[in-house]
């Protein structure tokens, strides 16, 4: 039988997290994304923003309300007045661009996926640890309210044992898009498939098989991917193109009942839970996208000031695991990675 009510989500109000002065290093759509979040809806301040040349930076300072600008990322992470660095450079940049500012003692919120490979993650976790800082992948979702009573209702076994998790996230990119670039990692794996792959490990954990078939976008870009992982008792099927607009909504099914979960099955928005029986409950929330990047941000400073080195929402362990099944993917269908993007770190 399902609860008589759902249970309220337990994310602290993001105006209560603890005061931090971010560096943020990239000036791209997401960084704007985060910084427009920060601001709106937190005390955090933006302190200094880096990027490759001092123009860049400077234009993206006056947008952020006057912040230090560097023309290079070495010059933010050496900013004594920087606390926590948000990097939001593209994909194949992240491990040197967090190597960096760990080197340099900051705490770091990386952009998901953390890194191109689970090594890669290991590899940055590693440093953290020995470093002494903070270091969190910047899965959002997992910061969302909605999610922390998706995990309640999970860790109290309201679905009983969950069986599987479908989930399909699908977008159309014009041909210019940085997602068609080989030399920046492109395809849809790491910019779409990291949110539906990230929902199977969470939920179901490891699994012992992972198989996965795609069609090419392009002479050297994958363009969509349909995946399926097995684990003893269960099975996820996982969907994602940048050729098409899909779904992009996902379930978890469980003995006992079934999380449906709407489109933008990863954002802000509703989802409803039905029992065996039939038997409906439904939360919501306002559907408003980019804009609950903020909630990210708080957790990441109010662990920061509790002396973390990491976050229960969104643990290492956990990052790797989804970049390990990445890799699998990515094994499974002849995915690799432009050789200049090895050359240039």
């Amino acid at each position: 039988m399902l609860p008589r009510s759902l249970p309220v989500p337990r994310t602290p109000d993001s105006q209560t997290a603890p005061r931090l002065r971010w560096g943020i290093l990239g000036t791209g759509w997401i960084a704007e994304q985060f910084v427009r979040s920060l601001q709106r809806h937190t005390r955090q301040v933006v302190q200094a923003v880096g990027s490759r040349t001092l123009p860049t930076a400077q234009r993206a300072a006056d947008r952020w309300g006057g912040a230090t600008a560097y023309g290079s990322y070495a010059g933010l992470v050496a900013d004594p007045r920087v606390d926590v660095v948000y990097i939001a450079t593209p994909h194949h940049l992240h491990l040197p661009n967090a190597l960096l500012a760990i080197e340099a003692g900051k705490h770091v919120l990386v952009e998901k996926p953390i890194g191109l490979s689970a090594d890669e993650a290991r590899t940055m976790h590693h440093a953290a640890r020995t470093a002494g800082v903070f270091c969190m992948e910047a899965l959002w979702t997992l910061c969302l309210p909605k999610y922390d009573v998706i995990r309640q209702l999970l860790t109290d076994g309201v679905l009983g044992e969950p069986t599987a998790v479908l989930a399909d996230i699908g977008e159309a990119f014009a041909a210019d898009h940085r997602i068609l670039r080989p030399d920046l990692a492109g395809g849809p794996l790491l910019d779409l498939g990291t949110y539906p792959v990230m929902l199977a490990t969470w939920v179901l954990g490891d699994p012992d098989i992972v198989q996965a078939v795609g069609t090419a976008a392009t002479t050297t870009i994958n363009g969509q991917l349909a995946i399926t992982l097995h684990s003893p008792n269960a099975v996820a099927a996982l969907h994602t193109t940048l050729q098409a607009v899909t779904p992009t909504t996902a379930v978890i099914a469980g003995s006992e009942a079934t999380i449906s979960i709407e489109r933008f099955f990863y954002r802000t928005g509703p989802f409803a839970l039905t029992g065996r029986d039939g038997a409906r409950l439904e939360f919501d929330e306002p559907a408003v996208d980019h804009d609950a990047l903020h909630f990210e941000a708080a957790e990441v400073a109010r662990c920061i000031a509790d002396g973390q080195t990491g976050s229960p929402l969104r643990p290492m362990a956990d990052t790797v695991r989804t970049l390990a099944v990445m890799d699998r993917i990515r094994e499974a269908v002849g995915i690799t990675f432009d050789e200049a993007i090895i050359a240039r770190r």
